[in-house]
């Protein structure tokens, strides 16, 4: 292994770690020529990451990189989430996945290709509205407080009491008090992670998100469903979404 190599290779690993882009248009440019071109370096790159835990996703001629499973150090553990999301409990933890669920099934389609270029908070609430019907039946009498807080139907009980808007007027907040506070807290939060950026009512995914929903996502769906519910509700959850 040549010094040179190891040196680019490890300079790629830190700009990545701190958020930088490595790019064919950005200004490190000649390092993201170095990742495709050099195989020692690839493996260098590839070979670090994988001992970090790291994943690292080529999208748009640019490299991210994002936590792998049970990631303590650069990912969140359930407790941190709820934190930095200003949530209590774990089932409002749950439908904030529920909800980054159907904003990946509204822009990413089952074959990869971008479905649209924004979303608004009525589109992911219309999704979310429509599957709930199919997991929760309200004549059988069901109660929040009979259930499992992580259970999926303890989830679309959450979302289904919320009212649309909270009774006070004004700008829209980011709240748990109603869906449009909820959807909105939840993309608050993907902002503050480079994901998306908002113009007035309209989010746009960047392409930090998309290398994530296209690559992150589909190879770990499975086990995605299985966190946002218990093992015995993630049939559930993709009957409800089908």
């Amino acid at each position: 292994m040549e010094n040179k190599n190891l040196d680019k290779g490890l300079e790629i690993i830190s700009k990545l770690i701190i958020g930088e882009e490595i790019g064919r248009n950005t200004g490190n440019a000649s390092l993201y020529e170095e990742y495709n071109s050099n195989m020692e370096v690839y493996e260098i790159v590839s070979g670090f990451l994988k001992k970090m835990n790291l994943k690292i996703y080529e999208y748009n001629y640019t490299l991210f990189v994002c936590a792998g499973e049970s990631n303590k150090i650069f990912g969140y553990s359930n407790e941190e989430l709820k934190k930095a999301m200003g949530l209590r409990l774990n089932r409002e933890l749950y439908l904030s996945y529920y909800i980054i669920y159907h904003i990946l099934i509204a822009l990413v389609s089952e074959s990869g290709m971008n479905v649209t270029e924004y979303v608004r908070s009525e589109d992911i609430i219309g999704l979310i509205d429509t599957s709930i019907p199919r997991i929760i039946h309200k004549e059988y009498g069901i109660v929040i407080n009979d259930m499992e807080e992580n259970s999926l139907k303890a989830v679309a009980l959450l979302w289904d009491e919320l009212p649309m808007v909270a009774n006070d007027d004004g700008e829209i907040k980011a709240s748990k008090g109603s869906k449009m506070g909820y959807v909105k807290l939840v993309f608050n939060f993907l902002i503050s992670q480079g994901l998306f950026v908002a113009n007035e009512d309209r989010y746009y995914a960047k392409d930090r998100f998309y290398a994530i929903a296209r690559n992150y996502y589909d190879d770990n769906r499975g086990r995605l469903l299985e966190i946002m519910t218990s093992m015995n509700t993630a049939k559930e959850l993709r009957d409800a979404t089908d």
